[in-house]
């Protein structure tokens, strides 16, 4: 469970006016809604050390919203926030920083290419987290919907070699399905990376907590336990 090293993440995935649940990153498949401001509240309150904020309507349009991540973190304190969801260039995730974000979560921008991929670490330092996002072991981008044709091995590789400090893997085939988490996958980064990782997909009960703490990875990233009761509230921080 979370300790002083491993914490348990709150999620909170952002789809029109709703705080939403999809099941394997479908945009037409909503597993469950709540009211954000309140369920942020309701987590900071429970002693969330952080809150993830995905902006999914910003991950299909490539658009960041600032204003709205402005109003949520200002929701979340005293968490901090890793905010994610739209951001195509540094100069984006460096607006979300300023809007009060503490970190900046980065897929398909960051592993579009070397290149891109340092351009984001001399902006954001240890402050950005680098999302590998996975589905039939292939790296996915653009809000999930497309195949990148990375392997999540040599996307991990790519961003130690390049100086990331943090990546988030996530298991979408599991995503909302609360089938427990892929702890081969998060093996197989861990091994390439070489350092731990955030930890989601599937992810519904105290000993599935336990086992990804087991397995190495500084903290899990939950969302649908959480709002249907599957992992207590008393599990986060």
């Amino acid at each position: 469970m979370a300790s002083a090293t491993f914490c348990v993440i709150p999620a909170v995935d952002l789809l029109g006016d709703d705080a939403v649940r999809l099941e394997q990153g479908d945009f037409g498949r909503v597993a469950a809604r709540a009211r954000p401001l309140k369920l942020i509240r309701r987590f900071a309150e429970a002693g969330a050390r952080w809150i993830h904020l995905v902006d999914l309507d910003g991950a299909r349009s490539g658009r960041i919203r600032p204003d709205l991540v402005r109003s949520l973190v200002d929701a979340a304190a005293p968490a901090e926030v890793q905010a994610s969801g739209g951001v195509r260039s540094p100069a984006d995730a460096v607006r979300l920083l300023e809007a009060g974000a503490a970190r900046v979560v980065v897929g398909t921008a960051a592993l579009a290419g070397a290149a891109e991929l340092e351009s984001f670490v001399a902006a954001l330092g240890e402050r950005l987290v680098v999302a590998i996002d996975v589905r039939d072991r292939r790296v996915a981008a653009r809000g999930w919907l497309d195949d990148t044709g990375l392997e999540p091995a040599h996307a991990a590789r790519r961003c130690a070699e390049a100086g990331v400090k943090r990546v988030l893997c996530t298991a979408i085939e599991r995503d909302g399905m609360l089938a427990g988490p892929d702890l081969e996958l998060l093996r197989e980064v861990r091994e390439a990376w070489g350092l731990p990782v955030l930890a989601a997909g599937g992810i519904s009960s105290e000993a599935d907590v336990a086992a990804v703490a087991a397995s190495g990875c500084e903290g899990a990233v939950v969302g649908r336990a959480l709002l249907d009761g599957s992992l207590p509230l008393s599990a986060v921080g």
